[in-house]
């Protein structure tokens, strides 16, 4: 595997991070060239090397900016992927990981995670409750996917604030593009594992009928506890199972000019959460101090009868509905219409032995609409309007096992986006700017019902308070209860970009850019206010830190009004011809109103901690670095070193931000021969010690990775591929520091894979 880099023509494809973001990611390999894409990479494979592409497509003539996207697909996806998005994704330049085990993993780029990033399908929002807590997994099945492309920079013009630190988008065929040839075409795949017994079958069809072509694809996945060296103390880490299946139909129409699609898929998931406690289940505030004894109406949700020997566990279901559409000159002026319509309807429950103490859900209806427009006076590019209406529950609720319903919270947002970009001689030139209107707050219910079911109050006082406020009644006890503990917050963030790319000469390109990011708050940051007993915390948000009784200073002050604002600056410098090749990125934000926990308190019940946290903001400040370079020793053997590295400051205090990225160093060694190809990769990540006060240092590691495949003759076009991945083959006991339960979920141990997979 090597890294392509940049093109002449595409210069900036690593400088414009974030800056040519309103014509990338989804842009890049959308969905009326996936088959162009797909045969291109082809060709490479021909050629007996893997790749990871660092390459920008581009849609039609009015879609003429470069795009800083590394996309990963075809072998190299498949020999990669896991169960979760951020496993299989980390170990590429600039990406790392927030691990929960084996069934949630979530990609860190960067040095941020969700909700600092955006995750897309197929350049519509995904849309789940992974910004809310880290044992909450993405929705998506890796082993479904066409692609992978990873944008490491700013992409919120195109996809709104959380995308300040680039974007994932994840490309399916579950709506068809291209009629298949022959009208058939498939692939299929099993795969078994040692560390963690997996056992792997996925499936995918696409069958055309006249101008119509219809897909359906299905996967199963099962996996247990995965083994962990012995110095952890066992052997295997104790609830890190997973398993799961998903499955999708999808249809649609497809003329020379474009098409128009739907498709429906479900995903059920039932994963471990490895290091849960019960010992601080009835954490709850006096004034301004955390206090762990259960005593009077502070009672343990878990004492009837539950222990921390019991799995804890996540069942998890997802049915999206996706409507696609891309066509060209449907209209006078418009070169191309995209629409991606979706609707997605999530929930899962979180259970303990046989105790039901939380779930989450997330209804959502998103809409976008984008129309790249014909040249005009040179210039070229797109507008575009997007809506999203969402309803989520179960922030603030930890005791479902009782009845208790959780609150709904509304989520609107409206938002339009214009790019253009333009050449003047030897420079392009690429602006872009997003307007968003976001709204957040509670649906109210009868204030009988909020006071009886919610605060406990019986039929008899609420009879005595009705008769003794009257019609003040409802405002005293039901809308100010929600004006405190869930206040209407809205926000309108602004971003802009401006970028410059170059063509040094038929080698060499470089790229600057620049951006201005906001970002408005999730429901978590804002509305927090309880235990979330999955990162042993109890957590005060920034619109309702009141209800702590702040009395002393300790406590940040109260902000309804926060938007995180990002500055940022790019840098690329690329070599992209011949044998030596390289691709270097710096990046420096400097950002106000950074929104990050502070540590008010801490108690330990059974020598277990749990932090009491409270949501504020301070200006910060990042610098970092992600470059590799190859050299081509001859047409079978390509050798390739790589690395990242970031250092981040949290101005005007003495702490630090926590779970920062640790610097890393690698070399990955490809040599093919015939139908044999053999990766060996040795990863080094360094020892963080820069930590918040509350953290501890995390120690360096080393991860030996290797993969060797087989391509078998079946008498067809497409062979028959076998393959073996190993990882960690050194079996090293390794925490990864980006991680909220680091102590308690290490990194897997070693762990050997067998595949066979063939398309047809």
């Amino acid at each position: 595997m090597e890294y392509k880099l940049l093109t002449k023509s595409r210069l900036a494809i690593c400088i414009s991070l974030g800056l040519f973001s309103p014509l990338t990611l989804a842009q890049s390999v959308t969905e009326v060239e996936t088959q162009d894409v797909k045969q291109e990479l082809k060709k490479k494979k021909e050629s007996a090397i893997e790749r990871i592409s660092v390459t920008g497509h581009r849609m039609n003539r009015a879609e003429t900016s470069p795009l800083p996207v590394l996309t990963l697909s075809e072998d190299e996806l498949v020999h990669r992927r896991q169960g979760g998005l951020g496993e299989t994704l980390a170990g590429l330049p600039g990406i790392h990981m927030d691990n929960f085990g084996g069934g949630s993993s979530r990609p860190v780029v960067r040095g941020q995670t969700v909700p600092r990033i955006e995750i897309l399908s197929n350049g519509a929002n995904v849309y789940d409750a992974s910004a809310i807590s880290p044992d909450h997994a993405i929705t998506t099945d890796p082993l479904l996917l066409e692609a992978i492309e990873v944008q490491r920079g700013p992409a919120a013009i195109r996809y709104g604030g959380n995308a300040v630190n680039g974007a994932i988008n994840l490309i399916d065929n579950k709506v068809p593009t291209k009629l298949p040839d022959n009208n058939f075409s498939g692939a299929g795949e099993a795969r078994l594992g040692t560390g963690d017994n997996e056992k792997t079958v996925v499936g995918k069809v696409t069958g055309g009928i006249g101008d119509f072509a219809v897909h359906v694809e299905g996967s199963n996945h099962k996996s247990k506890d995965y083994k962990v060296p012995s110095k952890f103390g066992n052997d295997k880490l104790k609830d890190s199972f997973a398993e799961g299946s998903s499955a999708a139909i999808g249809a649609s129409w497809i003329t020379d000019s474009g098409y128009i699609g739907a498709a429906y898929t479900k995903q059920q998931n039932k994963y471990g959460l490895p290091g849960h406690t019960h010992s601080n289940a009835s954490c709850h505030t006096h004034s301004s101090d955390l206090h762990c004894v259960p005593h009077d109406s502070f009672k343990d949700p878990f004492a009837e009868g539950a222990n921390d020997a019991d799995t804890a566990f996540i069942q998890l279901k997802n049915e999206r509905i996706d409507v696609r559409g891309d066509y060209q000159d449907l209209i006078p002026i418009i070169e191309h219409t995209r629409i991606r319509l979706s609707h997605t309807n999530y929930a899962h429950d979180e259970i303990d032995g046989n105790t039901e103490f939380s779930g989450f859900t997330n209804k959502v209806y998103d809409a976008r609409l984008e129309f790249a427009h014909e040249s005009l006076w040179g210039f070229e590019g797109l507008f575009g309007l997007q809506y999203t209406d969402g309803v989520a529950t179960g922030i603030n609720n930890s005791t479902r096992h009782k009845g208790k319903k959780p609150f709904e919270l509304e989520t609107q947002s409206q938002s339009i986006f214009w790019n253009e970009n333009r050449n003047f001689g030897p420079v392009e030139v690429n602006l872009g700017v997003r307007k968003e209107w976001v709204q957040s707050n509670v649906k109210k219910i009868d204030t009988e019902v909020l006071l009886r079911e919610y605060r406990g109050f019986s039929q008899r006082t609420i009879d005595f308070l009705k008769q003794s406020f009257g019609p003040d009644f409802d405002d005293v006890f039901g809308n100010e209860f929600f004006d405190g503990a869930y206040p209407t917050i809205k926000h309108a963030p602004l971003s802009a970009s401006l970028g410059f790319a170059f063509d040094l000469n038929d080698d060499h390109s470089l790229g600057l850019a620049f951006s201005h990011s906001q970002r408005a708050p999730t429901i978590r940051e804002n509305y927090a206010s309880g235990n979330n007993l999955a990162t042993n915390s109890y957590e005060i948000g920034l619109a309702v830190v009141h209800l702590a009784r702040r009395d002393t200073d300790k406590f940040p002050a109260l902000r309804k009004d926060v938007l995180e604002t990002t500055k940022s600056i790019d840098f690329t410098i690329a070599k992209n011809t011949g044998k030596f090749q390289f691709e270097f990125n710096a990046y420096y934000q400097d950002v106000d109103d950074y929104i990050y926990v502070k540590l008010i308190e801490e108690e330990r019940v059974n020598d277990k901690p749990h932090r009491f946290f409270a949501y504020t903001t301070a200006d910060a400040s990042f610098f970092g670095i992600d470059a590799q370079m190859s050299y081509d020793f001859s047409d079978d053997l390509t050798v390739t070193i790589f690395g990242d590295y970031i250092k981040s400051k949290l101005k005007g205090g003495t702490d630090k931000l926590p779970r920062i990225s640790p610097a890393r160093l690698g070399a990955r060694y490809i040599y093919t021969y015939n139908d044999w190809m053999v990766n060996y990769e040795l990863v080094h990540t360094f020892t963080q010690n820069d930590h918040a006060s509350y953290e501890t240092r995390t120690s360096g590691y080393n991860m030996m990775n290797a993969t060797v495949s087989y391509k078998l003759d079946v008498g067809n076009d497409n062979p028959l591929e076998v393959y073996l991945r190993g990882t960690n083959l050194t079996n090293e006991l390794a925490f990864a520091h980006t991680s909220f339960v680091k102590t308690q979920s290490p990194l897997r141990g070693r762990n050997v894979v067998l595949g066979i997979r063939h398309e047809f």
